[in-house]
Formats: C-alpha cells, sequence, structure tokens
C-alpha cells in the first residue's frame, strides 16, 4: 500500500516493541532499515533476522543515543551501508526509567530521564538532518502521558515527552521550507514491555476496560501509523501528533 522503495531509514531503539514493529513495517514497504539499539542484542538480532527472512534489508548498530559521539557511530553506519541520503528516520528510543513522585525525583533520575527521552531525539534529528533531503520524513514518538500527565510516579517522563511535542513542532516549522516534514506519534496503552514492567496487572486491566475499544493496543497498530507518517500518503502532514489510545484523549 505504501512503497518506500529505494529509501533508507533509521530507526533508533528498533529492536523491540514498537520499535520492532516500525523497523519491520519500513522494510516490508522496501526500505533499507539502520536499526539501533541499546542493550539487547539477541533482540536486535532477531528483528534483523525476521526482516530478512520477509526478503526485506537492514543493519543492526548499538549505541546509546542520549551521547553525540555514539549517535555518530549511528549515522557513519549507516551511510556506509547504503549511502549518503537518509530519508526517513523514526525516534523511537526513550522509556518511563522508574516511577517516582516529586519528594523522590532526585536530580540525577530527572537527567536521565529526560536524556533518553528528549535529548536523544534531538541529538539524533541534528545529525541526521544534513543527510535528508526534500522529501524526507521525521517521526517522533511523545506519548498520551504529555497530553494528561501521565500516571502516578510519571512526573519526568510525561515532561520529557511535552517537550518532544515542542521540539517536534519546532522543529517542522524549521524544516519544511526544505520539504522535510516532522511529525510525532503519541501512544495511549500499549501491549508493551514498558506496561509489563512498569504498569500493575489491574491498572492495565481498568484503563482497557475504560477505553472506548475496550482493549489495549498493540505495537503493530502503531507500526501501521509510523509507516503512514514516513510514507508519501501523508505529504501534507507537518508538525502533527497523531493520538493513538483507543479513544482515551482527544486532540
Amino acid at each position: 500500500m505504501y512503497s518506500l522503495k529505494g529509501k533508507v531509514a533509521i530507526v533508533t531503539g528498533g529492536a523491540r516493541d514498537i520499535g520492532r514493529q516500525a523497523s519491520l513495517k519500513l522494510a516490508a514497504a522496501g526500505a533499507k532499515v539502520c536499526i539501533n539499539y541499546f542493550g539487547n542484542k539477541e533482540q536486535a538480532d532477531e528483528t534483523r533476522q525476521m526482516i530478512k527472512d520477509a526478503g526485506g534489508e537492514a543493519i543492526l548498530v548499538q549505541a546509546d543515543m542520549t551521547k553525540a559521539s555514539e549517535v555518530k557511530k549511528v549515522i557513519t553506519s549507516c551511510v556506509a551501508a547504503y549511502g549518503e541520503t537518509i530519508h526517513i528516520l523514526v525516534n523511537v528510543t526513550g522509556g518511563l526509567m522508574g516511577r517516582k513522585v516529586l519528594a523522590d525525583l532526585d536530580e540525577e533520575f530527572w537527567d536521565a530521564v529526560m536524556n533518553v527521552n528528549l535529548k536523544s531525539v534531538y541529538l539524533v534529528t541534528r545529525a541526521v538532518v544534513p543527510h535528508m533531503t526534500a522529501g524526507g520524513a521525521i517521526v517522533n514518538f511523545s506519548s498520551q502521558a504529555a497530553r494528561d500527565g501521565g500516571g502516578f510516579g510519571a512526573l519526568a517522563y510525561s515532561a520529557a515527552k511535552g517537550g518532544v511535542l515542542t521540539l517536534t513542532r519546532g522543529l517542522a516549522k524549521e524544516l519544511g521550507p526544505k520539504g522535510i516534514r516532522v511529525n510525532c506519534v503519541s501512544p495511549g496503552m500499549i501491549n508493551t514491555t514498558f506496561h509489563n514492567t512498569f504498569t500493575k496487572p489491574e491498572v492495565r486491566t481498568n484503563v482497557a476496560a475504560a477505553t472506548p475499544l475496550r482493549r489495549e493496543g498493540e505495537a503493530r497498530e502503531v507500526g501501521d501509523l509510523v509507516l503512514y507518517l514516513a510514507s508519501d500518503a501523508s505529504s501534507f502532514i507537518n508538525g502533527e501528533s497523531v493520538e493513538i489510545n483507543g479513544g482515551t484523549w482527544f486532540a
């Protein structure tokens, strides 16, 4: 439905859950995908093998997206493998890292959450844009938490994701005249390792029951949205945050 043949994509945090689905969907549409991962090589290898088994093409690059020197390693590896032009960037890297209320929210934890969720988007985008031409597409990841303040103990995370929303809009205005679109995906409750780790089962059950569609979302559904925003099918969508939450929050 969406052809990305001849295009090159970078997906940060692209080895598992939503990142994996984004990598798979882009590759299935014909893009050559540079998959960044941080810690779990086994998951990264599995994602790349899934792409290869489906007839796609991908490379893996281990790197920490909160450090400019390591971001450069990803760009260098991608350019060496697939050429100077990068057509698509998907900034998935991020995470809650833990739940802390204000009284327990120390400076070190605050900085770590800001770095992985917000600074990473800035660093990677800054490094990729010189390799983008007109028609390029950037897809960032915010969260429903940016809109409603998040769940208990998610102050730092929701603030960082709010920053991603604002950064997306500023980039859309700055890069739009160059023909580069910048949009944002804002998931609600999605069935991922994130919620397996940080959200109690009873909370997930209650949220799903209160959602108009009466269920959690699936990573593959978010991957489909990424594919749409990365493709020419969304060629006049710029600076937008697309909510994907089953109807629990309306823009």
